[in-house]
């Protein structure tokens, strides 16, 4: 046998021990050696630091546990009261939400003068179970009769703890029946849709609570075209005490009601400016609308309100909204989790930005009708004041 055949794979195999020894050691890595293996001795010095404190922690700490937490203290040092590390399992629920629940009987209902008309009956609820059908009014839950108050209040007397009894006086034709129910945890929409009337006019209510859902633009659409299937004759669309969320989101549910034209301008430092246009398929391009807005309408919201006021596709109903001018990316990881930091400013279509540089919260969307008295359990001073316009337009 020739010697020199079992040098070659010996050397490979001390090559190989020194380069994983080296791989845990990289401190201990000759300079020049280090400096040719180890692509940032940053990292190193980041990799070494957890190793250390993993090791030699009073109590265990898990590895991942140890990479969350230095991520997440990287994105507090920003400063950027709207950067967050999302951990893989935050980030999983953020992509997959969950349906909200509340306790109550499974119907949708219109608000009428005399009470409420029950619109949709969900099959599998305690309503359908009790023999509840699309059509009947109902007229008094318990003792208290619902003619003359607000939807909010009598949608409000239905529901109610799980497993709790609940009675509800129901008109049927010539019929009068009484029906005691028991309430149940129902899966609830993540937009909400109701049909009100002003004087003869129906009047369709969308109540969207946030852009921050992946999709939710399908349940935008969804609820829209169930008001127009009920032939309102106007649209409300509420977007007050919302958040924002996803950019791109916001465009969607702007394009609607925009058939053509800018919606958003977004510029940032690493990026070329980009401009987001309505895609051109609204489906509801013309109806009479109006916009509620608060002083926490922000973000993705105020962008959108902003592109429905600039475009007079609506009129604007409330107070001023929270004055938010940039907006963030959420960029994923490897470990499943995903970091979000602020990367740009937003320009509305007439090329306003509406915070006040920076982090700064600024003056906000001015609403063509400021109404300051806020909602209460009786009587919504907002969404009446829209309704009488709505009303006055469709007329």
């Amino acid at each position: 046998m020739n010697p020199r055949s079992t040098v070659k794979p010996l050397t490979v195999a001390l090559v190989l021990c020194f380069g994983l020894w080296w791989g845990g050691h990289p401190a201990q890595m000759p300079g020049f050696l280090r400096s040719i293996f180890v692509a940032n001795p940053h990292d190193t010095v980041i990799s070494e630091a957890l190793s250390d404190i993993q090791r030699d922690y009073l109590h265990p700490i898990s590895r991942q546990g140890l990479i969350n937490g230095s991520i997440a203290g990287a994105i507090a040092s920003l400063g950027d009261p709207y950067a967050v590390y999302e951990t893989p399992a935050a980030y999983n629920a953020f992509n997959n939400p969950k349906p909200q629940t509340f306790a109550g009987i499974g119907i949708t209902v219109d608000a009428t003068a005399p009470g409420l008309v029950v619109e949709e009956v969900l099959p599998g609820e305690p309503a359908a179970r009790a023999g509840i059908r699309a059509g009947d009014l109902i007229t008094a839950v318990g003792r208290r009769r619902l003619a003359g108050l607000p939807s909010t209040l009598a949608t409000s007397l239905i529901r109610g703890r799980p497993g709790t009894p609940v009675t509800l006086t129901i008109a049927r034709g010539a019929r009068r029946l009484t029906v005691t129910l028991k309430r149940a945890t129902i899966d609830a929409p993540l937009v909400y849709a109701t049909v009100t009337s002003y004087g003869a006019v129906k009047i369709g209510v969308l109540d969207l609570p946030t852009f921050d859902v992946p999709g939710i633009h399908a349940d935008v659409a969804s609820a829209l075209q169930s008001l127009l299937a009920r032939h309102v004759r106007a649209i409300v669309l509420d977007l007050r005490n919302n958040p924002g969320g996803l950019v791109t989101e916001a465009q969607l549910v702007a394009s609607m009601f925009i058939a053509h034209g800018k919606i958003v301008t977004t510029l940032g430092r690493a990026q070329a400016p980009a401009t987001l246009y309505a895609t051109g398929h609204p489906l509801a391009p013309s109806l009479p609308m109006a916009v509620l807005v608060n002083a926490d309408t922000a973000s993705a919201a105020e962008i959108v309100s902003g592109a429905l006021q600039d475009h007079r596709r609506a009129v604007i109903v409330g107070t001023h909204t929270y004055g938010k001018g940039v907006f963030q990316e959420i960029h994923p990881l490897p470990n499943g989790g995903a970091i979000q930091y602020t990367v740009g400013e937003y320009f509305l279509p007439s090329g306003r930005n509406l915070g006040a540089g920076g982090f700064k919260r600024g003056a906000g969307i001015t609403p063509n009708v400021i109404v300051t008295a806020q909602p209460t359990a009786t009587a919504d001073p907002q969404l009446r004041a829209a309704l009488r316009l709505l009303a006055a337009k469709a007329s």
